[in-house]
């Protein structure tokens, strides 16, 4: 695999990973993971992944237009 493949979507994936291991690592608080808690984590990653993806970047600004 190429990395240039991956460079399109690099910030969702990133983006999304954050999410999942947050939401992980709140379930975890208590040494138990729940169905319920399983789902939470999975819809946080693809929701995040989905919302990121989509988003089109800003343009750069120039220093001249600062």
């Amino acid at each position: 695999m190429n990395l240039e493949t991956l460079k399109p979507v690099a910030k969702a994936l990133v983006g999304a990973s954050i999410a999942t291991l947050t939401a992980l690592g709140t379930a975890l608080a208590d040494d138990h993971v729940t169905t319920a808690e399983w789902v939470t984590v999975a819809l946080a990653g693809l929701g995040t992944l989905y919302g990121v993806w989509r988003v089109p970047n800003a343009k750069a600004k120039s220093a001249a237009q600062s």
